[in-house]
């Protein structure tokens, strides 16, 4: 693993957060959408020349692959082994309806996989970060942090599946379907991999589209508190192994769930 600082990475987030924040507060008096010169694309501009100035400080021989620079073409980034995937503003969504649950994502990806990561979600001062070496930990308006670990949790009935806020898809539905008891807990952005990685959910079925920027630092930081993140086909959620940034459909479960590719 590179020997890059958490640390700082922590921090980096925060900043960018902090920008993000000046455009939000904003939406207590208007409506937006996203266009090109919404406050919504401002802010996410504004949290990506944040974080990949810091990042080009901090790391300088890392590349950035970022949401808002994807104009890298796939033969210069497939020759990377090591770089920073970014998503300066996920959950758009969220950021629309003024509920809190978007975040920004760094995460470090090492020879396809995220070895080091921050989720952070502003709003609601929601700090999660985590490494392959150290775990996954949470930290809540910077309060000490509390290390998040499933191999210590007991599952327990309902089986808590994050999904939408609207009605149930048939694919979710047909999921669903395996276990007695359910409920469904409602969230957005990465923060759906925070909640298995805290236990506050023991399974994501990610049925729809969503790019390699929207899931590598949320995967981290559920892969490092113990959850199993897959391919439906049990194969791993890998990075740069393709020239498409789009994901194939995955599974974030707690280790302890048994559950069945219903496909």
């Amino acid at each position: 693993m590179s020997k890059v600082a958490l640390g700082p990475i922590v921090e980096l987030a925060r900043e960018a957060g902090e920008a993000i924040m000046d455009f939000y507060r904003q939406g207590e008096t208007q409506t937006w959408t996203k266009k090109d010169d919404s406050p919504l694309t401002a802010a996410d501009l504004a949290s990506h020349k944040v974080i990949v100035k810091g990042l080009g400080e901090l790391t300088p021989d890392i590349p950035v692959l970022s949401e808002e620079s994807t104009d890298i073409t796939w033969d210069e980034r497939r020759t990377w082994s090591t770089y920073w995937l970014v998503d300066p503003l996920d959950g758009t969504k969220e950021f629309i309806k003024q509920n809190g649950e978007f975040t920004v994502n760094i995460a470090l990806i090492e020879n396809n996989q995220p070895s080091l990561a921050v989720v952070y979600a502003p709003a609601l001062d929601k700090m999660y970060y985590a490494s392959t070496q150290t775990g996954s930990f949470l930290s809540v308006n910077g309060e000490t942090p509390t290390q998040l670990n499933l191999n210590n949790e007991a599952l327990a009935l309902p089986i808590k599946v994050v999904g939408s806020r609207s009605h149930p898809s048939p694919e979710m539905a047909g999921f669903v379907a395996q276990f007695e008891q359910v409920e469904i807990v409602p969230t957005g952005s990465s923060l759906k991999f925070c909640l298995v990685a805290q236990g506050l959910a023991d399974v994501y079925p990610r049925l729809g589209p969503t790019m390699e920027w929207d899931t590598g630092a949320g995967q981290c930081i559920a892969q490092c508190a113990g959850a199993k993140v897959s391919l439906f086909s049990g194969e791993p959620l890998d990075y740069n192994n393709k020239e498409s940034l789009l994901n194939p459909l995955f599974i974030v479960a707690n280790p302890n769930l048994d559950w069945e590719n219903t496909l």
